[in-house]
């Protein structure tokens, strides 16, 4: 006999308090029994019900095991709008006085096969669906991609957006919802990679500043028939093949409030508040929606075309620095450290933002000309420090009403990237804003310097990877735990990019590294290792001290290597046609 289902609170009491909502995600495993299946779905949201949530969501792809022979058996067993899964669950929603957000393989009038969520109100209606836009590996046999933006739904407890698995592993469609107003975001997940549950759903919360509610699936998401055959080919062990389960509800600073078991099934029960996702503010004040530039962004609405550059260096030693020094003296401490990371073999150096400034802040009292000329000394004390080697440091300074990215070589600034967000901490001078992402062509390959909070931004390195960069030197301020638990790391996982990023140590952080690794790609036949189920997620290195010079090795070749599995590239797969509310400002 089974296992009964475990449930997993974290609730007020027997109901919500006022301006609470109470969703109910229910875990668990299907088959290739189309019928076993929906008994299951009665099973669990039944079982949910008695939580009494205000909402209750499945994970992906409920109708079937996500398996399949070919695409007339895909047909065969996909959900009809006119059929019994649509009858069933509008008559659960009625029953519970409940939504209820399911997620099946829906058979289309016009011949097509999509992957979607479907949003029933209490009234037992289907008030709202929304199909897949990246589908993943096998998906890309049988079924169609969603060709709609899309949409949010009205409910009592305000706007919510609805997403599936692949769809959150690269930004854009969580984003797309988050900036169009949703409060609360339910994705539906059929994932056997832990890295959901540890990168890939907590940062779609943090980087919107929204609610975001995780169904996932237990057992196996490969049916017997094939089950060998496919553990074989990935050359991993056929448990990485279950359901990574870890159900999660992760508020608006990024934090996960509560998780379900890894193994097994469950209703994870929790109370929110879901107006905590309409404040967009960072600890200095920024808005993160109002400070967006979305027509510097409309290069991410066009057609892919392909990396064009070749690959870069297979190594590339690099530095962060972290100072403890303040204003003029930074500079000279800043100039030391650089010429021992030179010393250890570092061909990249990279410094905090505005590091030769009290607390990496610019001071109003100072005027213009003062503070034109720290950034020049600086600029001359660095070019000295690297002396006749052929690395490059990378930092920020003000220039002019600018707060620009600088890369400095022996011969003095080779390059610069202007910040191309308004940043509230910067605003006392800041007022002449970059309009791109520029990539600089190096001996090892291409580096794009991303300033300051431009870095919280996934847009801003989507247009880098755009640029077809190798390495993003970051010279910043961290300001959230969430940039580097999550931000960063998500950021070199979705668009193949190393990242240095230099800040001063804080209380939240400071410094870290990411580099990317040669065990990406589920099929790729050079894996250093054996499959493990991690979709993209690569390691961090953070520095062990507070100051000094830390050097770890990045891999600018890596970056050529975008295919997350078969047919699936996490940059020219985006769902370029339909980013629209990416690139048109939001009324």
């Amino acid at each position: 006999m089974s296992q009964a289902p475990a449930i997993v609170r974290h609730t007020s009491g027997d109901r919500p308090a006022a301006g609470e909502v109470r969703i109910a995600a229910c875990q668990y495993g299907v088959t290739t029994d189309v019928e076993a299946n929906l008994a299951t779905a009665m099973r669990m949201i039944d079982l949910a019900a008695t939580e009494k949530p205000d909402v209750i969501m499945t994970p992906e792809f409920v109708n079937h095991v996500s398996w399949y022979d070919d695409r007339d058996q895909a047909w065969e067993r996909a959900i009809t709008l006119d059929g019994p899964w649509i009858t069933s669950v509008g008559a659960k929603a009625r029953e519970h006085n409940v939504w209820i957000l399911i997620n099946g393989i829906v058979r289309r009038e016009n011949g097509r096969l999509t992957g979607t969520n479907m949003m029933f109100n209490p009234q037992g209606e289907l008030v709202a669906q929304s199909s897949k836009q990246v589908l993943m590996g096998s998906e890309r046999l049988h079924f169609d991609a969603g060709n709609e933006i899309t949409p949010l739904v009205e409910t009592p407890f305000g706007l919510t957006g609805m997403y599936s698995c692949m769809d959150g592993v690269i930004a854009e469609t969580p984003r797309s919802l988050a900036v169009r107003g949703a409060r609360v975001l339910l994705n539906t997940l059929n994932s056997f990679a832990p890295d959901e549950a540890s990168l890939h759903v907590p940062v779609r919360a943090a980087e919107n500043k929204v609610w975001v509610i995780s169904a996932n699936k237990v057992d196996y998401l490969v049916n017997e028939g094939p089950r060998e055959m496919v553990s074989k080919a990935l050359n991993t062990p056929v448990e990485t093949l279950l359901g990574a389960g870890e159900s999660m509800v992760v508020d608006p600073l990024g934090n996960i409030v509560a998780t379900a078991p890894l193994r097994g099934e469950a209703v994870l029960v929790v109370d929110i508040d879901p107006t905590l996702g309409d404040n967009k503010k960072r600890p200095d004040g920024t808005d993160v929606m109002a400070a967006r530039r979305p027509s510097v962004y409309a290069p991410m609405a066009q057609a892919p075309t392909g990396r064009k550059a070749g690959a870069g260096a297979a190594v590339l030693q690099t530095a962060v620095v972290q100072t403890a020094a303040d204003g003029e003296a930074a500079i000279a401490e800043a100039s030391a450290e650089v010429t021992s990371a030179i010393a250890g073999g570092a061909e990249l150096i990279v410094l905090p933002e505005l590091f030769c400034f009290d607390g990496g802040v610019v001071d109003s009292s100072l005027s213009s000309d003062a503070i034109q000329e720290r950034g020049d000394a600086a600029i001359a004390a660095l070019t000295a420090a690297i002396g006749d080697s052929n690395a490059q440091v990378v930092t920020s300074l003000p220039r002019g009403a600018a707060h620009v990215g600088v890369v400095i070589a022996k011969s003095g600034v080779v390059g610069q990237q202007k910040q191309i967000h308004q940043i509230a901490r910067h605003a006392g001078w800041v007022s002449d804003l970059g309009d791109a992402i520029e990539a600089i062509e190096l001996s090892w390959g291409r580096l794009v310097v991303i300033v300051g909070d431009d870095a919280i931004f996934p847009e801003t390195f989507r247009l880098a990877a755009l640029k077809d960069a190798d390495v993003a030197a970051v010279p910043f301020d961290v300001q959230e735990k969430w940039e580097l638990v999550h931000g960063l790391k998500e950021r070199a996982a979705e668009n193949r990019i190393n990242i240095a990023a230099a800040s001063r140590a804080n209380s939240v952080g400071g410094s870290c590294f990411v580099p990317l690794t040669s065990n990406f790609g589920m099929w790729r036949p050079d894996r250093a290792e054996p499959f493990n189920g991690v979709i993209s997620a690569p390691d961090t290195v953070e520095p062990t001290s507070k100051t000094g010079v830390t050097i770890v090795e990045l891999r600018p070749a890596e970056a050529v290597n975008r295919m997350v599995t078969r047919d699936t590239d996490l940059v020219d797969g985006r769902p370029w046609e339909l980013l629209e509310p990416l690139v048109t400002a939001q009324q």
